[in-house]
């Protein structure tokens, strides 16, 4: 599973050929359109966990961690192509064609679009392009997102909120947030901006919510979760520790092993 503290997202185009099942998670900066062509995936937002299967298409709102498994289907790959939109190329897409102002979009941050032949048929569209790095592509690219914007817009208006919401992260509830995404392996800085604070003003508002550092807290946090999900539910430590946050598993088995007194192994 890759460290989601730092993910840069291409400019535009990415897409996902596997014929094993493919962990990943990582913060997204961007929204993010995705068309699944065969398999099927899952996405874990920390507040929500879906499955969305062949055919299906769905849109990823910026500006949250997500846990995604993606699953090979009957015929051994799991094929999928996504588009991320820039706040760039969005602004410059609002200047001319968006009137009016935008209020914040306070809808779901996982969006299941409705199965319409033009999804599928846009996302196809994608295909010759995707295996391309070229610069001379870079137009083309460009107009290909513009072509999803208005496709979004005139097939989903409502989606309008959500492309066009410009704001960053407000002030929210620092105990639900954590309690939620406190197995995302990520920098305190990302934790602080989505919860909308600095470094020094989230290090403070959590000491007076959990009476502990953030650091402490996180450990024994994932800790707790790693012992029930093995005692409990009987699985294997080496199927849990990336789950609950542990890069590795000899650091996860060191850190239990401290905590418990025996290995998760033993437990």
């Amino acid at each position: 599973m890759s460290n989601g503290s730092e993910d840069h997202l291409p400019e535009v185009l990415y897409s996902c050929n596997t014929n094993i099942k493919r962990e990943s998670e990582k913060f997204l900066s961007k929204h993010a359109f995705t068309h699944i062509f065969e398999g099927s995936l899952a996405i874990d937002t920390g507040a929500s966990k879906e499955m969305y299967q062949a055919g299906d298409t769905i849109l990823v709102k910026r500006n949250q961690l997500v846990r995604s498994v993606k699953y090979p289907g009957a015929g051994g790959q799991m094929r999928s192509i996504t588009v991320f939109f820039s706040q760039e190329r969005l602004r410059d897409f609002a200047l001319t064609e968006v009137p009016g102002a935008v209020n914040p979009y306070a809808g779901k941050s996982v969006v299941p679009l409705r199965r319409d032949p033009l999804y599928a048929a846009y996302a196809t569209s994608l295909v010759p392009y995707e295996s391309s790095a070229s610069q001379s592509l870079d137009a083309i690219t460009a107009l290909k997102t513009h072509e999803a914007v208005l496709l979004l817009l005139q097939l989903d208006p409502a989606l309008r909120a959500m492309l066009f919401d410009f704001s960053e992260p407000g002030k929210i509830d620092l105990e639900a947030y954590m309690k939620q995404h406190f197995a995302f392996n990520v920098e305190l800085k990302r934790f602080a901006y989505l919860t909308g604070r600095s470094i020094a003003t989230f290090k403070r508002d959590f000491e007076k919510v959990f009476h502990t550092s953030p650091s402490r807290w996180l450990l024994q946090k994932r800790l707790e979760e790693a012992h029930y999900q093995i005692k409990e539910k009987g699985r294997k430590p080496s199927d849990v520790y990336l789950e609950v946050g542990f890069e590795d598993l000899s650091h996860f088995s060191f850190a239990f092993k401290k905590t418990y007194g025996v290995a998760p192994s033993l437990v």
